[in-house]
């Protein structure tokens, strides 16, 4: 059933819409003719809607996590937060970028930054992963160098040793890979980098990371010397997501105003999602640059599989998804993936058609019919035309962002929303069907982020009538950017 079965033969008269509030609680007193059970009657409840908590929260401590590549750092990081959270592989050289975690220990919580390995005298993406680890260095509070105590002090190590020292931090040496007793001598050999006591430790296996855990505390500040406050529970969280090589590190780099995500012409360069804060506008934003989302999960394998989980993740964790489209190339399959994968998770979107500079007179009228055709389902999203290159528009993001995040969060009330619907079904009525119409008895938003609404019917309401209620819900109260839950409840009158 389609939604022209319930369009006006005529121009169509927009709703007048009014708080009709006695109505309201009319039609919700007039429930109580029919069956309810527990989960309704919890929908029906007033919920109060939790307001921000503006309490400023000091800048936690940062722990960068160096070391050359292949010594177990990101396994250490995720034993350290009990969660596989970093992409590990046997592959050397799977992090690339500087990952922030917040990790917390003994009561106290810190940033825990995780690191691409280190190395000397490299070329192409290994000396922008190492560049990576210096920037971390110097933006860290404290540094854990991790070493591999079965292969003992390399050169490399020794170099890593130079830049610590110059940098003037508090360090804690980790000698990984001690899986015993046996393994406690190739620890001690490390007394002779000259930084103090090697602490023994499997990251693998858990073994000794709570000694080398409190050396960190002891090494860390109780604020972070880098940094400043931010409000309690945010700045707005924006994940980058898009397939590979669209061009989300690049805007990430140029919105920050440094060379924060390694970027190579190479797909695929990053791996776990990369935060950033970011002032735009005069307002500060946490910035979320993601993997790309390949064909399928199933199809990927290895740090790949493991970067799009985290992708997803990355989104779920964000409250709004910009997906990044290259406008200079034929929409994919896997743009409308993507695009569909932010929808499902419930995030408020904004679709950003980047290399617009690559794009030609040509190429634009095709754009335009593949929008028309391959994403009429999100014609609600705002738009933005960018160049991750060369920063053109970027400025545009915001408003566009704000409108999706206040369509995310707005609320309704019963009363607007029941004067509306009694409109909308006067004018278009749902069809007969059987020699029977189904009517709509009462309905409420039972949340926000996205919204979420809850219509009670006398009997089953039609696919095509629903996303028609969809369509003029959010014409008529603008929920541009987000996406709307509505889902219908058929009860029967109680029996006398």
């Amino acid at each position: 059933m389609s939604e022209s079965e319930y369009e006006p033969e005529g121009p169509e008269i927009p709703i007048e819409v009014v708080d009709d509030v006695p109505r309201a609680e009319a039609l919700r007193a007039g429930l109580r003719e029919y069956e309810l059970d527990d989960e309704d009657l919890h929908l029906l409840g007033d919920g109060d809607f939790d307001e921000d908590d503006e309490h400023q929260r000091a800048p936690l401590p940062v722990l960068a996590v160096v070391g050359r590549p292949n010594v177990g750092k990101s396994t250490l990081v995720n034993r350290i937060l009990g969660r596989r959270e970093a992409v590990v592989e046997d592959t050397p050289g799977v992090t690339r970028d500087r990952v922030h975690y917040e990790a917390e220990w003994s009561g106290r919580d810190f940033t825990l930054v995780d690191t691409g390995g280190w190395e000397v005298d490299v070329a192409g993406i290994d000396a922008r992963v190492a560049e990576q680890a210096e920037v971390a260095i110097a933006l860290a509070d404290a540094v854990l160098f991790v070493v591999d105590a079965t292969v003992g002090p390399t050169a490399t190590d020794e170099q890593v040793v130079r830049l610590l020292r110059r940098s003037g931090k508090p360090v804690v040496l980790a000698a990984n890979k001690v899986d015993g007793p046996s393994g406690e001598a190739d620890a001690a050999m490390l007394w002779s980098l000259g930084l103090g006591e090697p602490f023994a430790i499997s990251a693998l296996h858990g073994r000794g990371t709570g000694d080398l855990l409190d050396a960190i505390l002891a090494a860390l500040p109780e604020e972070s010397a880098y940094g400043q406050a931010i409000p309690e529970g945010g700045p707005r969280r924006v994940a980058l997501v898009g397939r590979p090589n669209v061009g989300k590190s690049s805007l990430l780099n140029k919105l920050a105003g440094s060379q924060r995500v390694v970027v190579d012409e190479v797909a695929g360069t990053t791996r776990d999602p990369v935060d950033e804060l970011i002032v735009l506008k005069d307002r500060t934003w946490w910035f979320v640059d993601t993997a790309g989302i390949r064909r399928r999960v199933h199809q990927t394998s290895g740090a790949d599989f493991y970067a799009s989980l985290r992708t997803r993740a990355a989104i779920e964790r964000s409250e709004v998804a910009v997906v990044l489209i290259d406008a200079s190339e034929t929409l994919t399959e896997q743009d409308t993936r993507v695009i569909s994968q932010a929808v499902e998770t419930g995030r408020a979107l904004v679709i950003a058609y980047n290399k617009w500079d690559l794009m030609d007179e040509d190429r634009r009228p095709y754009l335009e019919r593949e929008i028309e055709r391959d994403l009429v389902q999100v014609q609600w999203a705002p738009r933005v035309n960018i160049s991750a290159k060369t920063g053109w528009h970027a400025e545009k993001l915001v408003p566009a962002l704000d409108l999706a995040l206040e369509s995310w969060e707005r609320r309704i009330s019963t009363g607007k929303l029941n004067s509306f619907l009694g409109e909308l079904v006067a004018a278009h009525p749902h069809p007969l069907r059987g020699g029977k119409q189904s009517r709509i008895l009462y309905a409420t938003q039972v949340s926000s982020r996205p919204p979420r609404f809850v219509i009670f019917a006398s009997g089953f309401i039609e696919a095509g009538y629903r996303r028609f209620i969809e369509r003029r819900l959010r014409e008529t109260f603008g929920f541009e950017g987000t996406p709307i839950e509505l889902s219908v409840r058929v009860r029967e009158k109680r029996r006398r």
